[in-house]
């Protein structure tokens, strides 16, 4: 049993326990089991950040403030106008507020909220990168987003930032003249990278990577924000009395109770940042007019393959490192129609929801997930709940306290 699978069996267990003996005083308060999860959903059971072998200058602040200013640079975009804080906003959690992201044009998936990101083993709604800083410049050369090319990328951290580079990273090799060129993207640039030097197309992957790690460095430092769930377990924690902010409501307790046993959101939003990080099909509707999005099972292959995984020759870890990518499943049946469950600290604040916007309110989320339908691909592992009115504006008014 893995420790994602491990996880979530004892989260579900000790939930079960709850309800099967645990016995409530009136005034609402928890139960010493009750209490225990909720510390376990809340940052009193935050961990440090792991540690990231694949990128030495994970934790370097000179990295971290180059990976800052390059976050914030419109300049890395086709035309000028797009950063990566275009869709990652800092006082929305680092999030957009639409159903599809919007750089250059119009992607095909919401974007993610960034904070905690550096708990995260797999990256994107399918998790087709498996590290910050190789999700990091993804976007950087795709048409829909920042609309650049590998070798523009390069050559503008020499031109921009060749100081700061040479600091973190050594020796900057001659990037002048290149043209246009990716391995993806348009055919035209695709021709240019097919006719580089094998020498320059590594030089370039090189700066590209490195672009990357200075980036996730950065995303690092963002970290959980405190909710109104976390003041009221410390006190509780404390010997305290919650009062004032720190205070749950009787309907609010019911709601955090129905979210670990009968609602089953404790299976895939588990541990201090609310989700268990893998994937999970729960039947959520193909979004009208899009294309099917079959999720992880789509990129199964690709990561692998990528020359930026773990294992690949820019990354800084060694083999016994990559634990993670050696023995990743490859579970076709599990993984069709699978997302990464994203967490749910501030989720009442950035509708819409799911990973292309599909439902506008998270009264939709609970009734969908309430109801269970039926889903277009895969096997969903969803069953319906049976929520009262009653039950759902519980579980809702909780939510709001995350």
């Amino acid at each position: 049993m893995n420790s994602t699978y491990l996880g979530t069996f004892i989260a579900v267990a000790v939930a079960g326990l709850v309800f099967a003996g645990a016995v409530y005083v009136k005034s609402g308060n928890l139960s010493d089991t009750e209490l225990k999860i909720a510390k376990s959903l809340s940052l009193a059971d935050l961990p440090p950040v792991p540690v990231d072998p694949s990128n030495s200058v994970a934790d370097n602040p000179l990295a971290a403030d180059l990976g800052k200013a390059l976050f914030h640079d419109t300049g890395l975009s086709a035309n000028g106008n797009v950063a990566c804080a275009t869709c990652h906003i800092a006082d929305r959690q680092f999030q957009d507020d639409l159903a599809l992201g919007q750089g250059i044009g119009q992607t095909n998936r919401r974007t993610m909220p960034l904070r905690g990101v550096a708990y995260a083993t797999w990256l994107f709604w399918d998790g087709r990168k498996d590290s910050l800083w190789s999700q990091a410049f993804g976007p950087l050369e795709n048409a829909a987003e920042h609309g650049f090319t590998r070798s523009e990328v390069a050559a503008y951290i020499a031109e921009n930032y060749g100081d700061q580079y040479v600091v973190l990273f050594g020796t900057l090799p001659d990037l002048s003249g290149l043209p246009p060129a990716s391995p993806l993207g348009r055919e035209a640039h695709q021709a240019n990278w097919r006719a580089l030097p094998k020498d320059t197309r590594r030089a370039i992957d090189t700066v590209f990577a490195n672009t990357g790690k200075s980036i996730a460095a950065f995303e690092r430092t963002l970290m959980p924000l405190e909710s109104r769930f976390d003041r009221y377990v410390s006190a509780v924690l404390a010997g305290e009395k919650p009062a004032g902010d720190a205070a749950l409501s009787r309907r609010e307790i019911k709601g955090f109770r129905i979210f670990i046993d009968k609602g089953q959101c404790i299976n895939c939003h588990n541990g201090p940042r609310l989700t268990d990080e893998f994937f999970h099909n729960t039947g959520v509707p193909a979004r009208p007019g899009a294309p099917k999005d079959r999720g992880r099972v789509t990129v199964l292959e690709d990561v692998k393959r990528d020359p930026f995984n773990c294992l690949g020759p820019y990354s800084d870890a060694s083999p016994d490192d990559c634990g993670h990518l050696t023995f990743m499943s490859h579970d076709v049946f599990l993984f069709t129609g699978a997302f990464k469950p994203p967490s749910l600290r501030g989720v009442a604040g950035r509708p819409p929801y799911m990973h292309a916007g599909q439902f506008d309110t998270l009264d939709q989320v609970i009734e969908h997930y309430d109801i269970a339908p039926f889903t277009f691909t895969g096997q969903t592992e969803l069953h319906p709940l049976k929520l009262t009115f009653q039950e759902r504006a519980a579980l809702l008014a909780f939510l709001e306290t995350l």
